[in-house]
Parts: structure tokens; sequence; C-alpha cells
């Protein structure tokens, strides 16, 4: 088996059930038959995990930068080293196809050896002073506990981006994955004990969110909170870790829109625009659920990207409870004026499927338009111009994402110049940040921090300010 019957919670380096004895059955989302049972944890577990968190903390952040980046480079070779039967995991738990899992587990690994760089790249600053023979300087200290939450879309980068950062600033952590993905995040601490990150300093708290996850917010003891997740649940950790001024760090939903001009190459845009809203079944925070296409082109546009989408192969959704939710999102839309052009149905067979689907026809002030669907749904939209394409983009709640197609450099810096986004890209699709670059959006889509890149130091450090006073007297 490559996932174990039961997945316990990893707790001070030991496995331990919840203390209630529940567990959740988690079933395979491509069949519906059980993969495993996994710990329904509450409060007093994820009490203890914070409790052996704290007690670990003091000596990990006591070792240097460098050693601790040695740690998480051996960390990442040793995932390397486990990356086939990683990637299987990924496919028992989401449905996913094994090279998507592939691609995501070697995305993990390199972030993991990007971070660990940092150990020899971990510069402060000096600065002047207006008094003499005064040295200012800047360094990095840990915050202390973090509190790592994440989606199940992509269950392996999704632990890397945090779990890599935050160990390496000196923090001690409790990963709490998704339900859904409960066996990778567990193989992720069973691989740091492995190779000498310290029993305490990353714990695994398995369980649903609001059993598991809210106690981890509202823990006293917890420094930083950083989140993947939908807006609502976002805004609601930002409030509850902030009545105790906890630091916060959101990654959340996004309405991405990509941007088809009359000057664009329409075979590349559509092969783009198929990959962004479909691959991985939707399920992306960066996926493009929205795609602007100028009135030249919009005919020609439509019938190949419906083409195309008949063409792909579906893929499962995480559970049958996203599954009804997209197909009554569809309902709805198409019950106010909007026309579903291809796919939208559920699949006869087992498993979650819904052929993906394209929508046309939906105002941007409808519900369809304006909510993250996570799921293969894209909607289609005209602009006479590239003016009236901005503004339909920045017309949304979110900012995460945008990307145009264009031929014109003077189009594309406009875009940039002017699009409501965390991330812009041109002439490719609404998703592939690497794990050099800092990635994070604005609005409903987070609150200004940046996961991964140098940025991520920031999320994961404070910066003490040291003033070094000389004497030349006594020189």
């Amino acid at each position: 088996m490559v996932v174990a019957d039961e997945i316990p919670n990893l707790i001070e380096g030991q496995s331990v059930p919840a203390r209630s004895g529940q567990w959740i059955d988690k079933l395979r989302p491509a069949d519906e038959t059980l993969v495993c049972r996994v710990a329904r944890s509450g409060a007093d577990d994820v009490a203890a995990a914070v409790s052996a968190a704290r007690a670990a903390h003091p000596a990990w952040a006591e070792r240097t930068a460098v050693e601790r980046g040695d740690l998480v480079r051996e960390l990442a070779l040793r995932l390397r080293e486990r990356r086939e039967e990683a990637s299987a995991m990924v496919v028992e738990e989401t449905g996913k196809p094994l090279e998507l899992a592939l691609g995501e587990t070697d995305a993990a690994i390199e972030m993991g050896l990007f971070i660990a760089g940092e150990g020899r790249r971990s510069y402060g600053r000096t600065t002047t002073a207006s008094m003499a023979h005064r040295t200012v300087l800047t360094v990095r200290q840990p915050l202390g506990v973090a509190a790592l939450i994440m989606s199940f879309n992509t269950p392996l980068p999704n632990v890397a981006w945090k779990a890599f950062p935050a160990i390496f600033c000196g923090n001690s952590a409790i990963v709490k994955p998704s339900e859904h993905t409960p066996a990778s995040a567990r193989l992720f601490g069973e691989l740091a004990l492995e190779v000498g990150v310290p029993a305490g300093v990353l714990n695994v708290v398995q369980g649903y969110g609001p059993e598991a996850g809210a106690p981890l917010v509202e823990h006293p003891d917890v420094d930083l909170v950083s989140f993947t997740g939908s807006a609502a649940t976002g805004r609601w950790i930002n409030e509850a870790a902030g009545r105790r001024l906890a630091k916060v760090c959101l990654e959340l939903g996004g309405k991405n829109a990509l941007v088809v001009c009359d000057d664009a190459y329409l075979d590349t845009a559509v092969r783009w625009a198929l990959a962004s809203a479909f691959s991985n079944a939707g399920q992306r925070c960066a996926s493009a659920s929205r795609i602007v296409v100028f009135d030249a082109v919009y005919d020609a546009f439509r019938e190949r990207l419906v083409a195309g989408v008949r063409e792909l192969e579906p893929q499962p959704v995480i559970s049958r409870q996203s599954m009804e939710r997209i197909s009554e999102a569809l309902a709805r839309a198409v019950e106010h004026g909007a026309k579903v052009l291809a796919g939208g149905e559920r699949l006869d067979r087992p498993g979650w499927y819904l052929a993906p689907a394209v929508v046309e026809n939906a105002a941007s002030d409808m519900e369809i338009s304006r909510t993250e669907l996570f799921g293969p749904v894209t909607i289609l939209y005209r602009a006479a111009d590239l003016d009236e394409a901005i503004a339909l983009v920045n017309d949304s709640p979110y900012g995460l994402t945008a990307a145009i197609h264009t031929a014109s450099v003077h189009r594309a810096l406009r875009f940039a110049e002017r699009v409501q986004a965390g991330v812009v890209v041109v002439n490719a699709g609404t998703h592939g940040s690497e794990p050099h670059m800092g990635f994070g959006g604005i609005k409903e889509s987070g609150t200004g921090w940046r996961e991964a890149g140098v940025e991520a130091l920031d999320v994961y450090s404070d910066l003490k300010v040291v003033n070094l006073v000389a004497d030349p007297v006594q020189a």
C-alpha cells in the first residue's frame, strides 16, 4: 500500500492518534473507495502539538542559519529520493494524473533547495546614523511557533512553501493539512525527522478545519498563522488571530483573468487558457476562471477553446461536496441568463468528475463571475479594447494573478501597470510561479505578504535593528 491504513498525528516525533479516538474516512476522488482513516483531532491534540513546538523552539532557534539551511537541504534531497512514492501518495489522495503529481513533488523539492541556499545568503544591512561612531545593522530573528494551515490542491508544494521557510528561519511549526491530503503531509514530517530535524520542531496535526484548525489559530502560544485557502476562512483567521496581535499571512483565492487581444497568437492563447483553467481540475488559486477576449477575435477564440475543452481528459474534484457546490453554482448561473457552451455535467463513472465547462453571457456582477468556484469552470467575456478588458479584469473582489496575450509590448506594459493583481504574466498562463518568485495578491486574495522567494523570509522572521556605538577614547 502506498498510503498506510491509518494516518495519526505526528507530535514531538511520535505517532499519536487523536485523543478522542475518532477517525475520518478519507476516500479516493477517482473512485470513491477508502484510502485510509485519518486522526480526527481536536483542541487537546492541538494543545499538545503547540506545547511540543514551544519546548523545541529555543534550541532550534539557537542553531545558525547555515546549520538550519543544511538540514532543509537534506530534507529536500530526502524528498527527492522518495519522489515516486510521494507522488503516488498524492495521486491516491487527489486523483490527479501521476505526471502532474510528479511535477508538484519536483516543485516542492526545488522550494527546499532554494530556501536551503538562504543559509549562506541570510543578509541583513548596515546603514548610517547622525551620531558619530554609531553603526546600525539589521538581523533576522525567529518568531516562535508557527501554525501552517493549507489547502488540498497541490499538497506537497503547499507544505513546502510554508514549512521550509518556517523552520529555516528558526521557528518551530505545526502543519495542519487539509483532511483531504493527510498522507503527503505526514510523509513530509517523517522525512524531516529522518534527516535530523529535532522532534517537536515540525509537528503534523490532522483533522477538520473547525475542529483542529480553529483551535490552532486561537491558541495563545502561536506567534504566526500562515494560511492558504478561501477568503471567507482567511477573514475569520485574520480576526481571530488579530485579537492577540499575532502575525498572519494569508494566501487566499482568486478569480483570475486571462486577456486575449486581437493581435494574439490564438492557438497559443487557447493552449494556455486550457492549461490555466482546467489543469488540476481547475483547483488552483491561480486558475484562469475568467477569459476576456477582444470582440474582433471572440468568435474564433471561442470556437477553438470549446473544441479544445471537449478533447480534455476530465480530472476529479476533491470531494462530493465540491462537485455538488460547483454544479449548483452553474445551475444558478444558467437560471440568471448564463449559457454553458460545453461541459458542466457530472460524468457517469465512479468518482467526483465534472466535464470541464465553458460559460458565456455571465454578467460581471453575477455570483459565478465574482465567486471562486475552485473547479473546472471558466467564463468568457467580450471586450471592445484594452481599456475595457482591464476594467473587466479589475471588476473583481480578488487580485491574485492575471495574464495577457498580445504581440504588442506597449499593450503588455500598459496591462501590467494598470491591472490589479499580485502576479502578471504576458503570453502564458495565469499559474506557474516558481520557488524564487514571491507569490501573493491584493484585495481579497491576501494580506500583502508574499510566499516563496526571499519575500517568504519576511513572513517567517522579524527584523531586529542593532545599534553599535563605539567610543574612540577607549580605542
